[in-house]
């Protein structure tokens, strides 16, 4: 690498709104603040919801279905 061109790449603190603090290196060179880290992520601490997609069409098929539908005369 060429010197003299390259960002400062220091160790900052980061702090998550949970309070949890770890380091980590950046050339941001000030500590950081984040809204989620490991320790209260939903995925990482297993409180995760899934998303029924399958209930999504079938309400779709109930609103709409009958616009769609060609009545059968007698």
């Amino acid at each position: 690498m060429k010197a003299d061109i390259h960002p400062a790449y220091e160790v900052i603190e980061v702090t998550c709104s949970c309070g949890n603090k770890f380091e980590t290196r950046s050339n941001l060179c000030k500590p950081l603040g984040t809204d989620v880290c490991n320790e209260c992520h939903p995925f990482y601490t297993g409180k995760q919801k899934t998303l029924d997609v399958g209930g999504r069409v079938d309400r779709f098929k109930t609103r709409f279905g009958a616009f769609g539908a060609k009545k059968v005369a007698e």
